[in-house]
């Protein structure tokens, strides 16, 4: 399990190190479970950022599903943080993971967000998150 494990995560390096190369203005990107677990990142990131990216993404996605659920808006599709010298793109990849994507402030988001889809759709089952244990028990 271990090796399929590390396979997986060198195949996800591998691909967000081509869109972080390919994209014009993607500065970093992470493949994350639901719960905000980094599963993969671009090389370029130190693990501690790779991490805390994955966590904020992850808090993002989730109040943007709160605010769906809230005003019965349907699935969303893509949250989308834009601040003064950056934009954090984050949309779904998967069951139970995300794709987030951190560009600088001129980006061309349309072609970020279609690259972010294709990457899921080449990708796919790649990206899905193993469900974790509930309970005090679990690791």
């Amino acid at each position: 399990m271990a090796h399929t494990t590390n396979h997986q995560s060198a195949n996800l390096t591998w691909l967000l190190d081509d869109l972080v190369e390919r994209v014009p203005s993607v500065q970093q990107a992470v493949v994350l479970s639901a719960d905000g677990l980094m599963m993969g990142a671009s090389a370029a990131l130190s693990r501690e950022d790779a991490e805390h990216l994955s966590a904020m993404a992850a808090g993002f996605q989730s109040l943007a599903k709160g605010a769906s659920r809230h005003f019965r808006a349907g699935p969303v599709r893509q949250t989308v943080v834009e601040m003064e010298d950056a934009f954090l793109l984050v949309t779904a990849a998967g069951l139970g993971a995300c794709l987030a994507v951190v560009a600088t402030s001129d980006a061309d988001l349309g072609l970020i967000a279609y690259e972010m889809a294709m990457l899921v759709v080449r990708v796919g089952q790649t990206m899905d998150a193993p469900e974790r244990p509930n309970g005090s028990h679990a690791r």
